[in-house]
């Protein structure tokens, strides 16, 4: 019977969660009152809410769409993908968690950038981390919008009250909520939905592995031995892919989680440095019960395939719309449904206000050595500007989805994981260094990228570029006199 009304049960589901964001937004507008407030939360974040904004940031729409596609399409390589992250949380917590929080009080940094200005006492340094992160900031977020904005379209094509709404409407809806609570309320809003957004998605993901662990009567079992009696090599450690190829990907995934700002970012809101401690148990078992979709869902949906007890798709990223609309329950679809937009949104609020504070408050400062005058309000302007520009970004281009998919994590990885990972944690390492392996890297990801070049057994180019980068990080800054290192900070880097 329930079946009958799946689409308003889904669409109930995500209306109801568009309306908890709008609300939270307009309940964090009280607690901001300064650019402290937009950017950072005050400093004043406690340890849960930490938490889940970590693991609710990492995961993105990629978990609950593209994880599942590629495990669908490559087998069990996903799995290892998923332990390679969370390889990359306990690094990034490692060389981080607490080093980041006590610079960000000693400096009073309000973003990473400002952080690498200080460490390397170069405002230009600093400048050109907060220009790189600008096209990085743009892509992901045009592709959370019109990731937000398809599967809405697709979901009120099923009732017949909505059919009619277009893929323009649906853009302009999504974009207006996820601006709304972000303008209204900065940071603040962001890590508090970001909150309840990664208690959706762990709840999500273990109803859906109970889901899929249920589809065939002998569960995981069975699905293991249909796959395995089709292709082999799908349930091998290295699936479909290839172990180099394959290393490559485990490779830039783990050491990238380092330079994900809006990542990072997270670990310099804490109330007390020593939370970082705890922070990193939550983080990394909220991020791994979510994580359990990827496998569950696509493992399913190709031994269903491959059985015979459903057609081939079409597109492997079908994978977990296919799984909700035939074998979930119709609550199961409305929650799981309404993690995705969770997902997607608790990246695309990090992107907006992070790109904010590169525009209003980095590159002034850093670069031309003025502040802003009613910093709060061009935060805010700034933040309107990034999402249409972000949305028309996407709406636009068609490749932008997969654009993503290429540039996205290895282009910050590239950035961000030598610059910061590596020089709060290496006193040798000076701006030229830094400098020089973020534009090398940066050159050398371009040229393959755009010159569409094959490396020798398919070798992930964003792993190869990294290399490159973090190679000439420890060249240059070996070849080149040190910088002059404040002694304050230069105590916190020997921690």
């Amino acid at each position: 019977m329930m079946d009958d009304y799946r689409a308003y049960i889904v669409f109930g589901c995500i209306l109801a969660y568009m309306v908890m964001c709008i609300f939270v937004g307009l309940w964090a507008m009280r607690r901001t009152k300064n650019t402290s407030d937009f950017f950072m939360a005050g400093r004043h974040l406690g340890v849960f809410v930490t938490s889940a904004a970590v693991f609710a940031s990492t995961m993105s729409g990629f978990g609950f769409v593209g994880g599942p596609g590629i495990a669908y399409k490559s087998g069990t390589s996903s799995f290892w993908m998923m332990i390679s992250i969370s390889v990359g949380m306990c690094i990034m917590f490692f060389l981080l968690g607490k080093r980041l929080r006590l610079l960000a009080g000693l400096t009073n940094s309000l973003s990473v950038p400002e952080i690498v200005a200080s460490r390397y006492k170069s405002n230009r340094t600093g400048g050109l981390m907060a220009i790189a992160l600008l096209p990085g900031v743009l892509i992901y977020l045009a592709v959370q919008i019109k990731a937000m904005a398809v599967v809405l379209f697709d979901l009120l094509q099923d009732l017949d009250w909505t059919s009619s709404i277009s893929l323009e409407w649906c853009f302009v809806i999504c974009c207006s909520v996820l601006v709304f609570y972000c303008v209204t309320g900065g940071m603040v809003a962001s890590v508090y939905t970001d909150f309840i957004q990664g208690i959706i998605m762990i709840g999500a993901a273990l109803l859906v592995f109970y889901a899929a662990m249920t589809t065939l009567d002998g569960g995981f079992t069975e699905m293991a031995q249909i796959i395995s009696e089709d292709d082999p090599e799908s349930m091998q450690p290295w699936g479909t892919m290839g172990m180099i190829s394959c290393l490559s990907i485990y490779f830039i995934m783990a050491f990238g989680v380092c330079g994900q700002p809006h990542v990072i970012s997270k670990l310099m809101m804490t109330r007390k440095p020593e939370d970082s401690r705890h922070l990193l148990p939550l983080s990394l078992a909220g991020f791994l019960l979510s994580a359990i979709l990827w496998v569950s869902i696509g493992i399913t949906m190709r031994a269903v395939v491959v059985g015979d007890f459903h057609l081939p798709l079409e597109d492997a990223d079908q994978a977990s719309s296919a799984f909700l609309t035939q074998y979930a329950h119709p609550m199961l679809a409305g929650v799981v449904f309404a993690g995705l937009f969770a997902a997607i949104m608790s990246t695309a609020d990090s992107f907006l206000n992070i790109g904010a504070a590169a525009i209003v408050h980095d590159l002034p400062k850093l670069l031309f050595q003025c502040e802003l005058k009613n910093e709060l309000t061009w935060a805010r302007v700034m933040t309107v500007i990034i999402a249409v520009g972000a949305a028309l970004i996407a709406y636009f281009a068609e490749d932008t989805v997969a654009m993503l998919g290429v540039m996205g994590w290895s282009a910050f990885a590239i950035a961000f994981v030598p610059t910061v990972a590596l020089g709060l944690n290496w006193r040798r390492a000076n701006r030229f260094g830094a400098e020089s392996s973020v534009l090398s890297g940066f050159v050398v990801y371009g040229l393959i990228f755009f010159n569409e070049i094959t490396l020798p057994f398919k070798f992930h180019p964003g792993a190869f570029s990294l290399l490159v980068t973090v190679t000439v990080f420890f060249l240059i800054s070996l070849a080149t006199p040190p910088d002059y290192i404040d002694p304050d900070i230069e105590e916190l880097l020997e921690l």
